[in-house]
């Protein structure tokens, strides 16, 4: 997903797509590229509209032996219409990744057969940044709560892995949320499950953490 304006990051990133903030002389994007390579990912489909010419020059259809294809949004979808518009290139499942966050897990280890979708959680201590994640001990998620101070919770990683079919179960719109038109809404007719992977996290969403990154990938 690399379609995102980047508005909270304005203040020090201007004039190109949020995954495209540059970090050390490389694109954000670069570094998730790397852990593709290092995962043997073969094949990438980038959902791209915000400036989506600065994505489409540096990463080509080819990087790092990785092919890409671009699902392009002649107009904002939201994340929901973005996800289900970058499935046309999909031929039955695929994991999706944030294209603004690092979260460093073994993308095999979120496949479940058993599964609608399957989320990579990530505990978090004293933060208001994120809302919460309530699972049961099956894994099973049974809640999405608001955003709020939380001394201690586990949040959506921005990593997922489902099948093309997901969008046959639940209604969807043109445009619409993925996060509030599905994981929120039918998180109890279709089967959402959490893996809890307490590894490296980041989101350079915010000016402190783009700083932060910095510092982390040198």
């Amino acid at each position: 997903m690399a379609g995102g304006f980047g508005t909270r990051l304005s203040t020090v990133v201007k004039d190109v797509p949020k995954p495209m903030a540059p970090i050390n002389g490389k694109p954000f994007l670069h570094y998730i590229f790397k852990e593709l390579q290092h995962q043997q990912i073969k094949k990438v489909v980038l959902s791209v509209g915000y400036k989506k010419e600065i994505i489409q020059d540096f990463f080509q259809e080819n990087y790092l032996d990785i092919s890409i294809q671009y699902a392009v949004e002649e107009e904002p979808l939201g994340t929901g219409g973005g996800i289900k518009n970058a499935f046309n290139f999909v031929e039955d499942d695929a994991f999706v990744l944030n294209g603004d966050t690092f979260f460093d897990i073994e993308l095999k280890k979120l496949k479940d057969e058993n599964s609608d979708i399957v989320l990579a959680l990530k505990p978090m201590f004293q933060f208001d940044r994120y809302g919460t994640v309530k699972v049961d001990s099956d894994e099973r998620i049974i809640s999405f709560n608001e955003k709020k101070y939380c001394e201690h919770g586990l949040i959506n990683g921005g990593i997922y892995y489902f099948k093309k079919c997901l969008f046959d179960k639940v209604e969807n719109q043109h445009k619409f949320s993925f996060e509030q038109d599905v994981l929120e809404k039918h998180c109890h007719d279709v089967i959402i499950k959490g893996k809890i992977f307490d590894n490296y996290f980041i989101d350079i969403g915010v000016p402190e953490d783009y700083q932060k990154a910095q510092f982390d990938f040198r």
